[in-house]
C-alpha cells in the first residue's frame, strides 16, 4: 500500500557542473543548499547581503552587485548602539559605523566580481510580505526595531513578476551567459499566520511561473512542493514546526542533484565526499602504519582529482594530509 506520492521534478536540459560558478541568494533555505554545494567543492558565493526573504530585497541586493554600489554613512541607521543597513542582515551591524561600512563594501566588491563570471544564479524567495519605512523603502531586515515603525503589506503577483522580470533583464545585460534557477522556500512563515503564509507562497509561485514561461534563461526547482506535497508530514520539520529538518533538506538536496547537476559532477561528488570524510576521520592511533597509509592514499586521490580538475580547490585537504604524514 502506498502512503505517499513521490514527486520527481523534470530535469533541466543543461545542468550544473564543477566548472561553473554558482551564486546563491535568498532565504535561509538557500544557505542550506549552498553549504552542500560548498561541501562538494562547487565554486559558490552565498548571500553576500545575508539572508533575504522578500523578492524586492533580493532584487535590490542583486542590482547593487551589478552596479557595484558603494555604501556610505547615509545608507546606515543607528539603533541600540549598533550601526546597520536596512538592505542587509544584522550580521553586518557593528558598534563602529566604519567597521559596518567596511564589511558591507568588501562584500559588495566580492559579489560584483563573482557575478561577472557567474554561470548559475540560484534565488530562493521566502515571503511575499514586505515591511516598509515611512518613505516606502522596503527593508530586508527589521533589525528588531518595533514593528509599529513599519508598514507591512502583501505584494501582488504582478508586483513580484515585474520586479523579478526587471532583475532578469538587468542580469542578462550584465552577464549574458547567466542562467537563473528560482525556488520558493519550504520554510513556513507562520508568524504571518497560517492563511497569510499560504497567500504569500501562492503569490510567489504564480509570479515565478509566469516569469519563467517568458524567459528561456530562467528555470524553477520545486523545493517548496517537495516538502509540502511530497514529504507532507510534520516529522520532516524541526522542533519549531516551521523549518525543514535534516532529513527533509537531504531529500530536497538529492532531488536537486538529480534535476540540476550533471552525471560527471555527481560521480566526482562521491570521490570528494570520500576525501572530505578522510580529512575529518579521528584515528585511534594517528602514528600507526595503517593510518599513515590511509593518509597517503587520500592525499594521492586529492592530488589526482586536482590535476584532472584544476578549478576544484583541494588546498585545505592536501595541506592537512601533508602536515599529518
Amino acid at each position: 500500500m502506498e502512503f505517499r506520492l513521490e514527486f520527481t521534478p523534470k530535469a533541466i536540459e543543461e545542468k550544473i557542473n564543477h566548472k561553473h560558478k554558482l551564486f546563491l541568494a535568498g532565504s535561509c533555505f538557500t544557505e542550506q543548499i549552498g553549504a552542500k554545494l560548498s561541501h562538494y567543492k562547487f565554486q559558490t558565493i552565498d548571500n553576500p547581503h545575508g539572508i533575504l526573504f522578500n523578492p524586492i530585497s533580493i532584487a535590490n541586493a542583486i542590482s547593487s552587485y551589478i552596479e557595484n554600489k558603494k555604501y556610505t554613512e547615509s545608507d546606515l541607521f543607528l539603533h541600540h548602539e549598533l550601526w546597520g543597513s536596512w538592505d542587509h542582515h544584522t550580521k553586518f551591524s557593528n558598534i563602529q559605523k566604519e567597521d559596518c561600512l567596511h564589511k558591507i563594501n568588501a562584500s559588495q566588491e566580492t559579489a560584483h566580481q563573482f557575478l561577472k563570471e557567474t554561470d548559475w544564479l540560484l534565488l530562493t524567495i521566502g515571503s511575499a510580505f514586505v515591511y516598509e519605512l515611512h518613505d516606502k523603502k522596503v527593508v530586508a531586515n527589521c533589525h528588531k526595531v518595533p514593528t509599529d515603525k513599519f508598514n507591512k503589506r502583501l505584494l501582488s503577483a504582478e508586483e513580484i513578476k515585474s520586479t523579478l522580470s526587471n532583475l532578469v533583464d538587468q542580469l542578462l545585460h550584465f552577464n549574458p551567459r547567466i542562467k537563473i534557477i528560482f525556488t520558493i522556500s519550504p520554510v513556513r512563515h507562520l508568524r504571518d499566520g497560517f492563511i497569510e503564509n499560504n497567500r504569500s507562497k501562492a503569490q510567489l509561485i504564480s509570479a515565478v511561473h509566469e516569469l519563467i514561461a517568458e524567459q528561456s534563461s530562467a528555470f524553477y526547482f520545486p523545493a517548496y512542493e517537495l516538502v509540502i506535497d511530497d514529504l507532507r508530514d510534520y516529522r520532516f520539520y524541526a522542533e519549531d514546526m516551521v523549518h525543514p529538518n535534516y532529513s527533509a533538506t537531504n531529500y530536497v538536496w538529492e532531488k536537486f542533484m538529480a534535476t540540476c547537476i550533471d552525471d560527471s559532477s555527481q560521480l566526482l561528488m562521491k570521490e570528494i565526499g570520500v576525501i572530505r570524510a578522510a580529512k575529518n576521520h579521528k584515528p585511534f592511533n594517528p602514528l600507526s602504519f595503517q593510518h599513515q597509509k590511509f593518509l597517503e592514499v587520500n592525499l594521492d586521490k586529492a592530488l589526482k582529482i586536482k590535476s584532472q580538475n584544476p578549478y576544484i580547490d583541494f588546498s585545505e585537504e592536501i595541506d592537512f594530509f601533508k602536515a599529518t604524514l
